[in-house]
């Protein structure tokens, strides 16, 4: 694929107004994607898991303008209009322009909302990018009919609606790429992963062992504030970083290790690996210049104590970070009713508020009507 496949031909339909509504998760990266090079492609392969309960639902209405001039909308989160929104997503659709060429003819109310709080310290970026490229996808749908299909869409059908969504969702936000499908998701070129690609997330398509099916994911609010350097600040100053290059090809060597991992489904190596990712990812934020700490006293408190949990039961449970101060409580859900147990009576604690969010693993986002 290249980015001229996803450039459509001539729409053959007419549609002048409709609405479409799309539900779409957020994800969890084990394997971390730090650094990007211009129009959001990484500069190293990622692997997530896809969430159940953590997602977004946009719903898109769209009417048709007599007068083609400009990119017309509003934004409503909760019900309340978002104007502060705005500026992002024009930023979205200028760059989405060429791929999605009948944005200038409509006028769009994007209503918005979370299935967590907003201020929930969870970056809705991934899920909610995601979401409204699927909106936007199912409109396109509507104006394409099979006449003005191509070969390469009409073969990849379902699978190319997919990776077209994960494209645009990548081109708002990089890590949005990985919420269209389930349960495990790579993106980034590389040579473990047949079909892999910088231009959109995929499907991981090797056998996974049941040790890893319905796997569970708490997470730890342990800083609902914004952050004080932005995802994207972080990712630039990878730019000049001087471990950045070993950095990435760690990724890549982690992806490869993954892989019998997953097979096999050994546990303790799993740990092992992922925690490391975790760590590394926050020690290129501490070695950048200028450097920065996003983790709390509370996340080290946490993770110490996962630790000596961890030692002294046997059981296998496991952290993972974003970029930012909350906590990923990660571990098979065979073994959740212990954990779960120790998690409410020694981490809570830590976290603001005492708020924490229980999910696992999901297949994907679902699109929820379509009224034209």
């Amino acid at each position: 694929m290249t980015e001229q496949q996803f450039i459509p031909k001539t729409y053959s339909n007419t549609v002048e107004s409709g609405k479409v509504t799309w539900e779409s998760p957020s994800n969890i990266a084990l394997i971390k994607y730090w650094g990007k090079k211009k129009d959001q492609i990484p500069e190293n392969p990622s692997i997530s898991f896809t969430l159940n309960h953590c997602k977004t639902i946009t719903t898109v209405t769209f009417s048709k303008k007599e007068n083609i001039s400009d990119f017309e909308f509003d934004v409503f989160l909760d019900g309340e209009k978002k104007d502060d929104f705005k500026p992002k997503i024009e930023t979205f659709f200028k760059r989405v322009e060429v791929y999605l060429p009948f944005l200038k003819a409509y006028k769009f109310k994007i209503e918005t909302k979370n299935t967590f709080p907003h201020s929930s310290g969870i970056a809705s970026s991934a899920s909610g990018m995601s979401a409204l490229a699927l909106c936007l996808m199912s409109i396109e749908k509507q104006l394409l009919s099979d006449v003005t299909l191509s070969a390469v869409e009409r073969s990849l059908s379902d699978n190319y609606f997919n990776q077209k969504a994960s494209f645009l969702a990548r081109l708002g936000s990089g890590s949005a790429c990985r919420s269209i499908e389930g349960d495990l998701i790579v993106w980034g070129e590389n040579e473990v992963v047949d079909g892999s690609s910088d231009l959109f997330g995929v499907k991981y398509p090797y056998k996974v062992h049941d040790n890893f099916k319905d796997y569970q994911d708490t997470i730890l609010l342990v800083d609902k504030g914004e952050k004080q350097v932005s995802s994207t600040v972080g990712h630039n100053l990878m730019h000049n970083h001087p471990y950045a290059k070993n950095r990435f090809q760690q990724a890549h060597n982690h992806l490869e290790k993954l892989k019998p991992i997953l097979e096999s489904g050994d546990l303790d190596a799993f740990i092992a690996l992922i925690e490391s990712e975790a760590l590394t990812l926050h020690a290129m934020m501490m070695t950048s210049m200028p450097y920065f700490i996003l983790m709390k006293p509370n996340t080290l408190e946490i993770i110490n104590k996962i630790w000596m949990f961890r030692q002294k039961t046997g059981l296998h449970i496991s952290f993972t970070l974003d970029a930012g101060a909350n906590v990923h409580v990660l571990y098979p859900k065979n073994e959740s009713v212990k954990i779960l147990e120790f998690i409410k009576n020694e981490l809570v604690a830590y976290c603001q508020n005492g708020h924490y969010i229980c999910d696992q693993i999901g297949f994907g986002a679902k699109q929820l009507t379509i009224d034209n």
